[in-house]
């Protein structure tokens, strides 16, 4: 490996424990949101539920208030897009140790690395997933109150 290969492989190698980081930090923010989710579907169901988007809404347009869906479905439209991609970097970035292992026969150094890869992107896709589904259902139930607050108006 030539100087400057060897210069970008350990650049790269910095980014896989932020990266993993980032990872947990993704699906613990799903299993809250996925959390939080089911109480208030759970809540709707009984018919418990208090929109809080018509709250305040006698002195917001409805463009503001298009804003604020927005605003709420933010986090889970952002990583319910980058997660994916956080997985695959935490995906190559040990695939390199991972074939040099298998280049020098050593298929424990193949085995802890290919772990590592894959548990990653399993987790990172989980986190997506969950994000993914939540941000559906919560954006067409703010939608809704958003529909009714305007015919309340008109």
């Amino acid at each position: 490996m030539t100087a400057f290969e060897s210069t970008l492989y350990e650049i790269s190698r910095l980014f896989l424990l932020p990266v993993l980081a980032l990872i947990l930090a993704a699906l613990a923010y799903a299993l809250v949101s996925l959390g939080m989710f089911l109480a208030e579907a759970a809540q709707r169901r009984r018919g418990h539920w208090q929109p809080g988007l018509a709250r305040g809404a006698a002195s917001q347009a409805s463009d503001d208030m298009e804003l604020e869906i927005l605003r709420r479905t933010e986090w889970l439209r952002i990583t319910s897009r980058a997660a994916p991609m956080l997985g695959l970097v935490a995906t190559m970035i040990p695939m390199g140790p991972a074939l040099m292992a298998l280049g020098r026969g050593d298929s424990m150094g193949v085995a802890d690395n290919l772990v590592v890869a894959f548990s990653a992107v399993i987790l990172a896709l989980v986190a997506a997933s969950i994000c993914f589904l939540v941000l559906t259902v919560r954006r067409r139930w703010l939608l809704a109150e958003l529909r009714a607050v305007e015919r309340e108006r008109a």
